[in-house]
């Protein structure tokens, strides 16, 4: 997502009178599309949606199923279940982002997506760091100092990590429980998806 641009959100519910409520709430600052059911979820979704509002209690394809099938194709969206479905256990092994529980008001709504949209931020700037500090690494390990101290390269290289690693401490220093959890969503996930270095 570009500083420049609105985020994408997607708002689903079987209810066309609360995906549109959602949706005429959150249009003055996102770009907003909405799905009245599972399968027209599962027809909308592409790269560009940042974020997903998803009902779980659908008839045809369930809430449930469609974040299932966002996982599978490996879409790079956050995902929040806003619902009137009581947690239970289940919950434990879902792959979402954040529960919501109906009903919710318009603060809980911008609140969700801002936290899920900074998750998402740090996420990205942690992957490039990796990405920054490896190359660092296999460079220190297999250059001589000298060589290193006379590449403008590898001082390019230092500053860029020095400038991502400010970026990350001045997102962490803003996260509450809960921006942790949605931050560190895909850390188990050996291979990142998107790209590393741009």
């Amino acid at each position: 997502m570009s500083s420049s641009e609105p985020a994408t959100v997607l708002v689903v519910d079987d209810e066309p009178d609360v995906a549109d409520a959602y949706a005429a709430q959150l249009e003055e600052d996102y770009i907003v599309s909405t799905a009245y059911s599972g399968q027209e979820a599962l027809d909308t979704l592409d790269d560009a949606i940042e974020v997903v509002l998803l009902d779980r209690r659908m008839p045809g394809i369930s809430g449930d199923e469609v974040l299932e099938h966002i996982r599978d194709r490996g879409l790079d969206c956050r995902v929040a279940m806003v619902t009137a479905v009581d947690p239970d256990f289940d919950i434990i092994d879902m792959p979402f982002d954040d529960y919501v529980i109906k009903p919710v008001s318009r603060d809980d709504l911008f609140k969700t997506i801002e936290r899920l949209l900074t998750a998402s931020e740090y996420e990205a700037k942690l992957r490039r760091y990796y990405s920054l500090t490896a190359k660092h690494a296999t460079l220190l390990a297999n250059k001589p100092e000298s060589e290193l101290a006379e590449s403008e390269e590898f001082t390019e290289l230092e500053d860029r990590m020095a400038d991502v690693r400010e970026g990350l401490d001045e997102t962490i220093a803003s996260f509450d429980d809960d921006d942790f959890e949605a931050a560190f969503r895909d850390l188990d996930d050996p291979t990142p998806t998107g790209s590393l270095d741009k």
